[in-house]
């Protein structure tokens, strides 16, 4: 059952922080907002929070001086910010000004050097919308959580549509998009998913805890054509319970998590055979670029899944631009500073295989399963083009692909080139990526 809102600022900032750790800044000239500093999990963070029912929760030059004041000290102590937004966008009554307030807000945002959370307790319109995206992480604190750029009403009045708030902007629309990244029940569940986050996002060191049982391996199932759940075969490489799984209804067939090894904060991006069969994708080479750059500005080594046929083609994917989409996470991992580990799970081919941080776009270390398959493209569709002649000359098509397999597909193959640095057993996973990550670290 979910809990009774929190209707007061101060409240809801207050039951966010540690007890007793909050300190109020600016208090007399909030004009809606209320900001301050306190600890979570003994850790220093900022935090602000706006009063929507103070004139609608718009923002006017006092309140957007207030959040300016409390990001550039958290810049300054190199600690987090969490901001629980419930606005209307810029006060109308202020003209200009207002603007200006939410242009200082965004450039700061853009800037930023630490963790930035947003919390949407209400709805967040215009202005309040776009300093949620500027962030790493935004969380719906419950159905009512609502964002967009123009209401329902300004909608309705230009474009004739009739819609309703939830339909514009809610939780399952923005959370398909990836805008939401993290849907609560309501503000107290809301308040703990942001604690969790940040303690990962922090980069803090915990003490390791046993991945859930059993061999990674086995999650495969027997038949390469079955698909199962890549986030079953991470749970058996990461500590236990520490798998924190972002915007999971976006781009579903490219799993994006927060998680641990041995203790050490990292970010795993893994291919999804469930969904697609693991088909990259113009949403997914999105959701994986904006990944990958969010563990590289806050230092999370990354740890990446890999079992792809590729990029999904068709007309409806180049219209999209797929081209341009998948380019933007091919730059993203290959400009990342922060320790990578790949580890090819069954398949990867083509350009799935690059753009999944390959070795020489920059991966520090690739491992792949022993059984896993590897090259330009899977076995049916080569033998198309070198197997012509043959296939004309009537030799079986079976032989001929098993033949295949064998001498260019076979992971073993391209270790023994150099582009796999070791084949192993799945339940050396785990101890080998945890290796590298104290090495590289």
């Amino acid at each position: 059952m979910a809990a009774e809102p929190i209707t007061v600022p101060e409240a809801r900032l207050e039951a966010f922080v540690d007890t007793a750790s909050f300190r109020p800044l600016r208090s007399l000239v909030g004009d809606g907002v209320v900001a301050g500093s306190g600890t979570v999990d003994g850790q220093p963070v900022f935090c602000w929070a706006q009063d929507g029912a103070h004139r609608g929760g718009s923002l006017g030059v006092a309140g957007g001086e207030t959040i300016a004041r409390v990001l550039a000290l958290a810049d300054r102590a190199g600690a987090p910010v969490v901001g629980f937004p419930q606005s209307g966008g810029a006060r109308v009554q202020e003209g200009v000004g207002a603007l200006t307030a939410y242009a200082a807000m965004f450039r700061a945002l853009a800037n930023a050097r630490t963790p930035q959370l947003s919390v949407v307790t209400g709805a967040c319109a215009g202005g309040a919308a776009y300093a949620c995206a500027l962030g790493d992480l935004t969380i719906a604190a419950g159905p009512d959580a609502r964002l967009f750029l123009t209401g329902p009403g300004v909608v309705r009045e230009v474009t004739r549509e009739d819609v309703d708030a939830q339909a514009l902007g809610g939780p399952r629309v923005q959370g398909a998009n990836g805008v939401i990244h993290l849907e609560a029940r309501d503000e107290l569940d809301a308040a703990r998913l942001a604690r969790r986050a940040l303690g990962h996002l922090t980069a803090r060191r915990v003490a390791p805890r046993p991945p859930a049982p059993g061999d990674p391996g086995a999650v495969l199932p027997a038949s390469p054509r079955e698909v199962y759940d890549v986030r079953d075969v991470a749970a058996r490489i990461v500590d236990a319970g520490e798998q924190l799984e972002l915007a999971p209804r976006w781009a579903r067939n490219l799993v994006t998590a927060l998680a641990r090894v041995e203790g050490r904060p990292v970010g795993v991006i893994a291919s999804q055979p469930r969904h697609l069969g693991g088909t990259l994708d113009v949403q997914s080479a999105q959701k994986g670029a904006w990944f990958v750059g969010l563990c590289d500005r806050l230092g999370l080594p990354l740890v990446v899944l890999v079992d792809t046929p590729g990029f999904l083609p068709g007309t409806a994917q180049e219209r999209a631009g797929v081209i341009r989409h998948g380019a933007g996470l091919l730059r993203a991992f290959a400009v990342a500073s922060v320790p990578r580990v790949t580890l090819t799970l069954r398949q990867s081919y083509g350009g799935g295989h690059i753009v999944m941080n390959s070795r020489d776009l920059g991966a520090d270390l690739t491992l792949a399963w022993s059984g896993g398959r590897m090259g330009v493209m899977g076995a049916h569709q080569a033998i198309e083009v070198v197997g012509r002649r043959a296939l004309a000359a009537g030799a079986d098509r079976g032989e001929l692909e098993r033949a295949y397999e064998i001498d260019h597909l076979d992971v073993t193959v391209a270790a023994r080139s150099g582009w796999v640095d070791e084949v192993i057993d799945p339940q050396l996973s785990r101890d080998r990526i945890a290796a590298a990550l104290e090495a590289l670290s």
